[in-house]
């Protein structure tokens, strides 16, 4: 098969030149600069050809192929006709694929969909680890699942890793930028290079992600009908990472356009430290699910060795373009396009691993609660089932106590002031060891972080310094937290002065209820006091504007 690439002597161009080479494929490295192409080309062993991406395009059907790769990036920078390139190929009748790791550019293929049909073409964007790779995985992964609760994936390479501008600017672009992300059943802006987490991939293999946005933000909550959907990425040195998460915050303040030049600026920044770091790189996807009733838990994880890392963004062109007369015409992105099995035929030649593995996922709740959590009522279960985040709204009645030391309490602990039918949103985010329970009382906001026990039939709660441990006895289908003991700053509190609690949660008239009523020490009364209900925001209709698989 002919095949064009465009950015062909580029870090991930180069790379599948060499693959498809591999593969018996005729290939042309395409450039404007076409001294790199002859170098890249002869390197390989392919030809080289001159085509400017801003200029004519009709150098790069002169060969006649069967198919053209756009590998120049970054797609967010096309203007204010992105697709250029994939009309181009359809007119000529060629087929299309790019590597495009952009949300609205790999959706927006979908606007030559006509014209490729009328033209028995395919293009396809997105070929790439994200979503290409990122969709097949999933769908391995949540083959017999009867409802997906969430798809979660990370992408960590080594710091080794070559780093071509348009990727740079790509991450460096959307960094302190505000996304929509699908979490819980509604959209959430979130500010990309936040909601940091550490990610153990095995022995040696620690590594640290932090959410940016791309097409799968955007496309798998509609296609694959997931509750929750995030990604994250980060950089193997700390440095770098903090660098970022400055800048994201600079960026709030300071209106900083990241141009191509800048984005030079920071690879060859970058550069001055590829002697530090590995050159392992990492991808994982965990799928979390309910089959037969039970909430699984599958994860897929890559682990890329000796460099080879920057071949995983063009596997799944290697694959598709191998059997390139099996794909369906028309323009849509690149979701789904392969089975999991051809990917990892392709990965075969390469120093990669890959591994899957499957455990029951249990939230906090039936954990501490054991065999007592299915005595709770189905609607107590429901707002306590957290596998990602989970927010709940409804209103509250709120008594404070008067004394000095309540109204002293009230203030360390942010509390919230007095009223009636105070609107009122919980929000819980689930952690490698607990959950965060964030409570908002018509702006004023007070967060606690919760973690199982040592013993069964108990959590901990933690208000910054303070750490209680409550005892979760069930009666009737309702759960009540009571104070067992406590800590400050991990200092045992003497029992005369921990507070009183008596809370409890319950189910009327099919709806959850709370009452929770704390009380000073030493009898000084009532702290505060909050009762009303919630419901899930979830549960609510929300429009979701993407690609599903009807289309």
């Amino acid at each position: 098969m002919k095949v064009v690439i465009l950015g062909g002597y580029g870090v991930f161009g180069a790379r599948l030149g060499e693959l498809l080479l591999r593969d018996g494929h005729e290939v042309w490295i395409a450039g404007r600069d076409l001294r790199k192409a002859e170098a890249c080309a002869q390197r390989l062993g392919a030809h080289p050809l001159r085509v400017d991406l801003r200029g004519d395009l009709q150098p790069a059907f002169s060969p006649r192929p069967d198919v053209v790769v756009d590998a120049v990036g970054p797609y967010q920078c096309y203007g204010e006709d992105p697709y250029r390139v994939a009309r181009a190929c359809i007119e000529a009748g060629t087929n299309y694929l790019d590597l495009s790791d952009d949300a609205d550019f790999t959706a927006g293929i979908a606007a030559v969909d006509r014209a490729a049909r009328r033209a028995g073409c395919r293009a396809l964007s997105g070929a790439s680890s994200v979503p290409g790779l990122s969709s097949i995985v999933v769908e391995h992964l949540a083959r017999d699942f009867e409802e997906l609760l969430l798809i979660d994936t990370a992408i960590l390479p080594g710091n080794r890793a070559p780093r071509g501008v348009s990727v740079i600017e790509s991450i460096v672009g959307q960094v302190g930028r505000v996304s929509p992300v699908w979490r819980g059943g509604i959209w959430r802006d979130t500010r990309c290079w936040t909601d940091r987490r550490r990610f153990d991939l095995g022995p040696d293999l620690k590594r640290t992600g932090y959410f940016i946005s791309v097409p799968d933000i955007k496309l798998f909550p509609a296609f694959f009908k997931a509750r929750s959907v995030m990604f994250r990425a980060g950089m193997e040195l700390g440095l770098f990472n903090a660098a970022l998460s400055a800048l994201g915050w600079l960026k709030q303040h300071v209106s900083i356009e990241i141009t191509p030049r800048r984005a030079r600026v920071f690879q060859w920044v970058s550069k001055l430290f590829l002697s530090f770091g590995t050159d392992r790189g990492a991808m994982q996807v965990v799928v979390a699910g309910k089959a037969n009733g039970a909430v699984r838990e599958r994860v897929w994880r890559l682990t890329a060795e000796a460099g080879d890392g920057p071949y995983v963004p063009v596997v799944v062109a290697r694959a598709l373009i191998g059997r390139l007369e099996d794909v369906p015409i028309g323009a849509r992105p690149c979701l789904c396009e392969a089975a999991l099995p051809e990917i990892e035929e392709a990965l075969s030649d390469l120093k990669i691993e890959t591994a899957a593995y499957e455990d029951e996922r249990r939230n906090l709740f039936q954990i501490a609660l054991g065999e007592y959590w299915s005595t709770l009522r189905p609607e107590a279960r429901a707002l306590h089932s957290v596998q990602d985040v989970e927010s709940f709204s409804g209103t509250a009645q709120v008594i404070r106590g008067s004394s000095l030391p309540a109204r002293l309490t009230g203030w360390i602990f942010g509390f919230p002031t007095a009223g009636h039918d105070v609107p009122l949103t919980v929000t819980k985010t689930r952690t490698d060891s607990g959950e965060i329970w964030e409570r908002n009382f018509d702006g004023r906001i007070f967060r606690s972080y919760l973690t199982p026990a040592t013993e069964p039939y108990r959590c901990r709660e933690r208000f910054w310094p303070f750490t209680f441990e409550l005892d979760l006895p069930v009666k009737n289908g309702s759960m009540y937290l009571l104070v067992r003991r406590g800590w400050v700053l991990g200092l045992p509190i003497p029992r005369p002065f921990l507070p009183g609690s008596d809370s409890c949660e319950y189910v009327k008239n099919g709806k959850f209820h709370f009452d929770v009523a704390l009380s000073a020490p030493l009898g000084q009364g009532l702290i505060v006091r909050y009762r009303g209900s919630l419901v899930p925001d979830g549960d609510k209709p929300v429009a979701m504007a993407s690609v599903s698989r009807s289309q």
